[in-house]
């Protein structure tokens, strides 16, 4: 198997981030502070490390930069609209694409301003403008933003996000997700991972493990371990 880095895939830069992905987030989270974009970037920068050494021919220089970038457009749309954007039957699918073309633009002012170079940032602004309503990957490093950004949606954190958005129960929010998510993947290790994580989900939902803690509510594992995403300084 080919990887992008040394030891195990996904170590890489495992604790943390490097000073240029650290100063791009410093500089996109005030952009992301809407509908818990903050949180759901830096689980999908996870996720997008993991599927760089997975899948051949990304570009890890594009593909961090895009990730902690893709949703920055979110800012620029009125909050109360945005989960009517995304919700199962939207009012406002439009804001989609708003999101997108404003993102591009902010990416293209932070990456200039921390010294990307031209090329490069060309690549990364055309990502994000895309991510979400081009359903065709245009390259590698476009199917893991692609599939990086849809997989946090079956994680623990994702299921509760959207659970709580949309008041629903975790085996609807799983039903919601999965119909979203599975067919729309590019990269078989993406799929991989999305059957994994439903499977999880599915089971912690099960009556056979209710019956081992009865007591215990019917809440996703997320509620375990969820703690508020630091705010950075400004």
């Amino acid at each position: 198997m080919e990887t992008n880095s040394t030891g195990h895939p996904g170590d890489s830069d495992r604790i943390g981030t490097d000073p240029t992905h650290d100063h791009i987030w410093r500089r996109a989270a005030p952009y992301l502070r809407v509908r818990d974009n903050d949180s759901h970037t830096l689980y999908a920068f996870g996720l997008a490390r993991a599927l760089i050494d997975q899948v051949p021919g990304t570009r890890p220089e594009i593909v961090l930069p895009a990730i902690l970038l893709h949703d920055v457009g979110w800012s620029t749309v009125p909050e109360d609209l945005v989960l009517e954007a995304i919700a199962p039957q939207p009012r406002h699918p439009e804001l989609v694409r708003v999101h997108e073309i404003e993102g591009a633009a902010i990416a293209r002012s932070i990456l200039g301003d921390v010294g990307t170079p031209d090329a490069d940032i060309d690549e990364i602004t055309a990502i994000i403008d895309g991510h979400d309503s081009r359903r065709e990957a245009t390259s590698p490093s476009d199917a893991v933003v692609k599939d990086a950004d849809k997989l946090w949606r079956l994680t623990p954190h994702g299921l509760a996000t959207v659970g709580r958005w949309f008041g629903l129960a975790p085996s609807e929010a799983l039903r919601l997700v999965g119909s979203r998510t599975h067919d729309h993947l590019c990269t078989e290790p993406a799929r991989v991972m999305a059957r994994a994580f439903a499977a999880i989900a599915s089971t912690r939902s099960s009556p056979q493990l209710l019956e081992l803690s009865p007591s215990a509510p019917n809440t996703p594992d997320t509620a375990l371990y969820e703690h508020p995403t630091p705010r950075v300084q400004e």
